[in-house]
């Protein structure tokens, strides 16, 4: 597919089978900008059009950060243009993440703070490597998260926490992500971008069309009602029987051997 020769501003991409590995690369901080923000939201949409992707891997460069959030140079003007702007790029960017139709795993390989933590909390799954560090710290520097951190991080681990995060500014650690549930595992130092590969091939031996139906319908639970979800669910298992992955999936079980996922 075209986004495996395409030039991505600020991020690495390869792919290992079903699973595209995106490294955000913009030394030293791995730090966003209007541009890598925009790449970040094409590159999504050229994956969601790959039927042979399943799964989205995303890590930092270096050892240090996964990635330290929105370079504050462009702000320093106070130029409201230019922050309406960096504001509907970052929506644009993490919205289309948290909509790519397979599952997305964020592997925290180091600071996530601000728009860093904020692509994270846009992921399915996140695992955090041990000496991670995480926070949300806008209202330090007279700005509030912009990219869906106010909204995302409350569902995750309370109310309590996401105030403690963003009206007090307080930075968690690895073991403290795991223990609020912002983070579903920790591993050592330099283990996450295998950590989260090997959760992508386990996605990958489910039905992709399966699991982006169950996605969606989860992520429905956020806005919609428990009645109106139940309605939703059986319709789409219905509508499964459309695909080829459903007659594949129950035959292979039948005749006791692996399935031969298509993706459609």
């Amino acid at each position: 597919m075209r986004w495996r020769d395409t030039e991505h501003t600020g991020l690495k991409v390869e792919a290992e089978g079903h699973v595209a590995l995106v490294t955000l690369s913009n030394p030293p901080a791995n730090t966003w900008t209007v541009h890598s923000l925009a790449a970040l939201r094409d590159l999504v949409a050229a994956l969601n059009a790959d039927r042979d992707i399943y799964a989205l891997v995303i890590t930092g460069e270096g050892e240090k950060f996964f990635s330290a959030g929105a370079d504050l140079k462009q702000f320093a003007s106070g130029d409201k243009a230019a922050a309406r702007e960096a504001a509907r790029r970052f929506g644009q960017a993490f919205e289309a993440l948290a909509a790519f139709r397979g599952v997305s795993i964020a592997a925290i390989n180091g600071y996530a703070m601000g728009g860093g933590l904020e692509c994270a909390l846009a992921c399915d799954l996140r695992i955090a490597e041990e000496h991670a560090q995480l926070a949300l710290p806008e209202a330090a520097v007279g700005l509030l998260p912009c990219a869906g951190g106010t909204q995302a991080l409350p569902r995750l681990v309370g109310e309590g926490w996401a105030k403690r995060m963003i009206l007090l500014g307080e930075r968690v650690d690895a073991a403290t992500a795991l223990r609020i549930g912002l983070v579903e595992e920790v591993v050592p130092r330099g283990e996450g971008r295998a950590r989260a590969l090997d959760w992508a091939r386990s996605a990958g031996r489910q039905s992709p069309t399966s699991v982006a139906a169950c996605k969606a319908l989860v992520q429905a639970t956020r806005s919609g009602s428990f009645a109106a979800a139940l309605v939703a669910e059986r319709e789409a298992f219905v509508d499964l029987f459309d695909t080829a992955d459903q007659a594949e999936g129950v035959n292979a079980f039948l005749e006791k051997r692996a399935p031969q996922w298509t993706n459609a």
